[in-house]
Order: structure tokens, then sequence, then C-alpha cells
């Protein structure tokens, strides 16, 4: 099964960052991910996030604001 996985955010360094590590978790776990980068403000808005990066797994915000650790990405990934 494919998780649907979008990192929110205009494209600056800490997003991009992000999307890496959300890629290189999904590697590790042997996750199958669908990623996007939404950078559209609106979009993001409509996820209610008011800081990026933001993390949205099939649907549902998980992470908003700063850098997530590696084991976050993990769980979240896994669940």
């Amino acid at each position: 099964m494919t998780k649907d996985v979008k990192v929110l955010g205009p494209g600056c360094k800490r997003c991009q960052t992000t999307a890496e590590m959300v890629k290189t978790e999904a590697e590790r776990l042997g996750v199958a991910i669908d990623l996007e980068k939404v950078t559209d403000y609106a979009a993001i808005a409509g996820y209610g996030i008011a800081s990026t990066p933001g993390i949205v797994v099939d649907g549902k915000v998980v992470h908003a604001g700063g850098l997530p650790k590696a084991e976050d990405i993990a769980a979240w990934l896994s669940a």
C-alpha cells in the first residue's frame, strides 16, 4: 500500500530538507510513498498550517513548523 505524503511549504531549504528526510525514511523502512511538494499558499492554508514545513500523511496533518525528527517520520510512515 502506497502512503500519500505531502510536504507543505514555499520551497525553502527546510522544506527541501524535510522532503529528503521523508524519502530517506521511506526507503529505510521499505514503505512505498507518493511524495508531493505543495507550494501554493492557498493550498497550504487549506490544511490549517500557519508555519512550514508541514507534512500530511494520507490526508492527515502530522507536522507543522521546523524540521521533524527522523524517528517521528518513521512513526508516521509506519502507522
